[in-house]
């Protein structure tokens, strides 16, 4: 396996890691902590925005 495909997976791993995170903070009604602006925003769990990665389970699964 070359380093650019290594690093593609790592990064796709390190994508889906996040949605899972955010999905369970949003589901569990928990707020998150983010860097924004110099400065930390909580974001409420209302307003959490899970990347597409998660949208389809199956194209996850393998």
């Amino acid at each position: 396996m070359s380093r650019s495909e290594l690093s593609k997976k790592i990064e796709q791993g390190i994508r889906k890691a996040v949605a899972v995170a955010l999905t369970r903070h949003k589901k569990l009604g928990q707020s998150i902590a983010v860097w924004q602006d110099n400065k930390v925003v909580i974001i409420p769990a209302s307003k959490i925005k899970v990347p597409s990665v998660m949208k389809s389970k199956k194209n996850n699964k393998k």
